[in-house]
């Protein structure tokens, strides 16, 4: 039996890579006979460097950059030859801020562009930057003001690049931009559709979960808004270019990025399909699945493309009340491991623990089903 692990992130918990290798040793004490294929995924958000880095044989490195709050930060990246991938949570992941901290209109992401910097003067071609998991909401302006990007309001003065001055912006300089941003290929990882503005925008879905209060939806999303009439208009009607609090339209208006679908465009560079042929089952998960997760995120979009009759089984943090009965979106069946009730401090810590006591128990009921299998085809 052939099983290919292939999980996302457990946000705030585990990295993608350590999921599968907890589930690989939970069926590895029911099923010992079988062989298994560690397939870390990610769609845009966290665990999106450590797949491609493993995928396509990347080396990693790292580079000091502004932080958010405006300090020095070491933030990783993955490159080999002229192609280079980084994800922006690495910079101001909202995981990394404290939730005293969060507020997604003042937190800078300068250091994300000081990066694209960095990597054009290495000699880098081709960019390919995750924007999920962001704790930002600010357009991308952090990021240009990184490039060499100045902003300006009406009395000419030079505005900080942060989400809460959106509204001012009435001039835009491009003056101290590099050239070499120009010859770059930049394509934006996003493992969201969303639109800018508006009730299904950057603002109104993601704006609360970074600390953004209900009584400043409607400004912040006007903000955005404004400056996007004034920076490229043409973006207020992309899907996907609210990815990141605004970062996806942020580096396609300023950096000349290309938006693709995080999972479709993943399991493309890593060939999925190819690989997905030799399972007899896959494997997926995440921290929660909930209603949002059957939009396209990581998991839903990997059991989709596994062809039919191969099983798909999800192995998740915990299951939401909204989603629908399994078999559902290609997965058969899906198992939240907590165990017990226990603060959320604790139950992150005891991920490694829940998700192999989880797996094995699985690969129990899998052992049982060969064994029946077997016994029918000797009477």
């Amino acid at each position: 039996m052939h099983i290919l692990i292939a999980p996302d992130s457990f946000k705030e918990s585990l990295p993608a890579l350590e999921v599968a290798k907890a589930i690989k040793r939970g069926l590895a004490k029911s099923l010992p006979q079988a062989d298994f294929e560690l397939f870390p995924i990610g769609d845009g958000g966290e665990g999106t460097l450590q797949a491609l880095a493993l995928g396509l044989h990347l080396e990693k490195s790292s580079q000091k950059v502004t932080g958010p709050f405006g300090q020095p930060q070491t933030v990783e990246y993955a490159y080999k030859d002229d192609l280079a991938v980084f994800e922006m949570a690495a910079v101001t992941g909202l995981e990394t801020i404290p939730e005293e901290q969060r507020d997604p209109l003042l937190i800078s992401n300068q250091g994300i562009g000081e990066l694209i910097v960095f990597l054009a003067q290495q000699g880098i071609k081709k960019l390919m930057i995750g924007v999920g998991g962001s704790s930002t909401n600010d357009g991308g302006i952090g990021m240009a003001a990184g490039l060499g990007y100045e902003f300006f309001d009406k009395q000419g003065k030079k505005l900080k690049a942060i989400g809460a001055n959106l509204s001012q912006v009435a001039y835009i300089s491009d003056c101290k931009v590099s050239p070499l941003i120009k010859d770059m290929e930049v394509t934006v990882i996003t493992d969201v559709t969303n639109f800018l503005c508006g009730p299904k925008g950057a603002t109104y879905v993601f704006g609360p979960q970074k600390g953004l209060p209900q009584d400043s939806l409607q400004a912040a999303d006007q903000a955005m808004a404004a400056f996007y009439q004034l920076a490229a208009p043409n973006l207020l009607n992309v899907a996907g270019a609210g990815a990141g609090g605004g970062m996806a339209a942020g580096l396609v208006a300023f950096a000349g990025g290309r938006i693709i679908s995080g999972i479709d465009a993943i399991l493309d560079i890593l060939d999925f399909d190819q690989r997905v042929k030799n399972a007899d089952i896959v494997i997926v998960g995440e921290g929660r699945m909930d209603r949002q997760s059957l939009s396209g995120k990581a998991p839903v979009g990997l059991a989709r493309r596994t062809p039919q009759g191969i099983p798909v089984i999800a192995i998740c943090g915990s299951l939401s009340d909204d989603l629908p009965d399994f078999p559902t979106a290609n997965i058969q069946a899906a198992f939240p491991i907590i165990s017990k009730v226990d603060s959320l401090e604790n139950t992150l810590a005891d991920a490694r623990f829940n998700l192999e006591r989880t797996a094995r128990n699985i690969g129990n009921l899998l052992s049982l089903t060969i064994k029946k299998a077997r016994s029918c085809k000797t009477d």
